[in-house]
């Protein structure tokens, strides 16, 4: 099967002259510290953080929250982000007035800046825009421990056998089954004892919970994130499950995740 193209909205806004400086310096120097990359990454290229402002600008798109300039020469965007002294990050644009062959970029990306910044303050003090709004009901953010839970196994395993654990991926179904089963039983359990276990993420333009999967036998680590989402006031389901990695990029839309097992 052919890998799906990724296409950047955020590209097709602006031209980076030197995106991946611009990124590095966002999370070197001006972004409050936080681990932008996995655990595992041979090279820091902060994949996390790419992710993340991509996402978010195309929240902001959809809810729009990029400003702009009366004559349209500059623009910018909340990314979300602070400083370490709590003060607001955007991303600052200038109209792109020499484009190279074959762009069509309206802007050119300047610089990210604090909310401080003259260019922000000069361009945009009467319309400073606001961070993206990912929800509208807080309480979809925690796990009701009164709701029942009700996963669709075929779902679950039809659709995402390739994220398994390579150890599973080859076992038979019933095998493959009896596992699963053993492992949202017990996460039921956990999370009933201890909400905080449900991860937030942002998806599809809904708001999901995730519970961590322990597949592999004598491991304290999860192998995978169980996706529910509230079907009523009384019942959740589940019909899909992330790598965590994938888990943890929708998690960190909302906010830098806060769990002992959700981790960059």
């Amino acid at each position: 099967m052919a890998k799906k193209q990724f296409n950047s909205e955020l590209f097709k806004f602006a031209f980076f002259p030197n995106y991946d400086s611009a990124i590095t310096f966002l999370s070197d120097t001006l972004a409050d510290g936080e681990a932008w990359d996995f655990s595992d990454s041979a090279t820091k290229n902060n994949s996390i953080l790419k992710n993340y402002l991509e996402f978010t600008f195309r929240k902001l798109l959809q809810e729009k929250k990029v400003a702009f300039t009366s004559d349209n020469k500059f623009a910018c965007f909340n990314t979300g982000l602070v400083t370490e002294n709590l003060e607001d990050i955007f991303a600052f644009f200038e109209e792109y007035k020499n484009p190279r062959t074959g762009l069509t970029t309206p802007f050119c990306f300047k610089a990210f800046l604090k909310k401080s910044d003259n260019n922000i303050l000069r361009n945009f003090s009467h319309s400073i825009p606001d961070v993206a709004n990912f929800f509208d009901k807080p309480e979809l953010l925690i796990f009701n421990p009164k709701c029942d839970l009700i996963p669709d196994l075929d779902h679950i395993i039809g659709d995402n056998l390739s994220r398994f654990p390579a150890h599973l991926q080859g076992a038979d179904d019933a095998e493959l089954r009896r596992q699963l089963v053993g492992a949202i039983d017990e996460v039921k359990k956990k999370v009933r004892s201890n909400y905080k276990i449900a991860v937030p993420q942002y998806y599809d333009n809904k708001i999901q919970l995730l519970l961590p999967l322990c597949l592999t036998s004598g491991s304290p680590n999860p192998d995978l994130a169980l996706v529910i989402h509230k079907l009523n006031d009384t019942t959740y389901t589940a019909r899909t499950c992330l790598t965590l990695k994938m888990a943890y990029n929708n998690a960190r839309l909302i906010v830098k995740p806060q769990s002992n097992w959700l981790k960059p």
